[in-house]
């Protein structure tokens, strides 16, 4: 609030301001000298006077120019980072930076072929192998939770590529440890049963019990009921997603290529990939595999990115 300044020659106070007019001294004794001061400073002022700042550290204003060198000088060192890290993982070229989030989520129904009777009308989670999007992104999505190699945390968390994990607690139990070190990398973890049945083989309260019970640890042991269920082997029937809605699940995205440490398989005939596409692998090591998770993320990783695709997470678009 700036300090109004009476200028009137009948004021008591007398013409304060006036050009060659000294102040009162009787206000100065009256114990007025501060206000006074702050009278003087902003109200005698020549117009043309430059206005001094008030003590103490002001804050400074980055022009444009260094803003923005900045924020360049922040991506050459991301750049760089994620080079070196690339060329430590043996991969031929950095992975692909996926854009940010959409702000508006696409709709998820259910793949055409792929639903069941009551689909729409009950709300039933959806089953579906491609997100809806122009973004050239692809989903890495990893299943079961056999293998818990710490070299394949170090490597997807160096590179920062995000993945969705859908665990069965049978293979995980003995290490939960293990998945809650991914999930605090930024990595969400998911519904994939208690024991990985072949779901329409059971009733419909067989088949609750193995998904609602593996909710239950899931919130016990990591903090969340998940909202997405893949049902073992890529298998279900209308029990099987009436059970998941009843237990909390939304979603129930299974896979349209699955990658191996020695190769690509593909569900569509044309055998390429496409945005949005859900790509499957396991956690699997030697004793299954010719070669280490980190083998199967080099694949995996070099052939994506040689086709344009960067690797997003499957959550930030449902």
């Amino acid at each position: 609030m700036s300090t109004v300044v009476q200028n009137d020659k009948n004021s008591p106070l007398g013409p304060l301001c006036a050009p060659g007019r000294p102040g009162r001294k009787a206000v100065l004794r009256a114990g007025l000298g501060a206000l006074a001061v702050a009278a003087l400073a902003s109200g005698c002022a020549r117009p043309d006077a430059p206005v001094r700042p008030a003590p103490g550290q002001q804050r400074l204003q980055a022009p444009p120019a260094r803003a923005l060198d900045s924020y360049a000088t922040r991506l050459k060192v991301s750049a760089a980072a994620r080079a070196a890290a690339a060329r430590r993982w043996g991969l031929s070229q950095a992975p692909l930076l996926p854009p940010p989030p959409p702000a508006v989520k696409p709709r998820i129904h259910a793949r055409a072929g792929f639903e069941v009777a009551h689909q729409e009308d009950w709300n039933l989670p959806p089953v579906f192998t491609t997100v809806p999007t122009k973004d050239k992104v692809l989903f890495l999505t990893i299943d079961d939770g056999a293998e818990k190699d710490p070299a394949f945390l170090r490597m997807m968390n160096d590179l920062k590529v995000p993945y969705t994990a859908f665990l069965s607690n049978y293979l995980v139990k003995d290490d939960y440890g293990y998945f809650r070190k991914a999930q605090s990398l930024g990595n969400t973890l998911n519904n994939h049963t208690l024991h990985h049945p072949y779901l329409p083989g059971l009733s419909y309260d067989e088949q609750r019990r193995e998904i609602c019970d593996m909710q239950d640890i899931m919130q016990k042991q990591f903090g969340e009921r998940p909202r997405l269920l893949r049902p073992p082997y890529g298998n279900y029937n209308q029990d099987t997603l009436r059970a998941a809605k009843s237990c909390g699940i939304r979603y129930a995205p299974i896979w349209n290529e699955e990658v191996y440490v020695d190769h690509w398989e593909f569900r569509e005939d044309d055998k390429r990939l496409r945005p949005g596409d859900i790509v499957l692998t396991h956690f699997r090591g030697r004793e299954e595999w010719n070669g280490t998770m980190a083998d199967d993320m080099r694949r995996f990783l070099n052939y994506a990115t040689a086709k344009g695709y960067a690797v997003a997470r499957l959550e930030d678009y449902l």
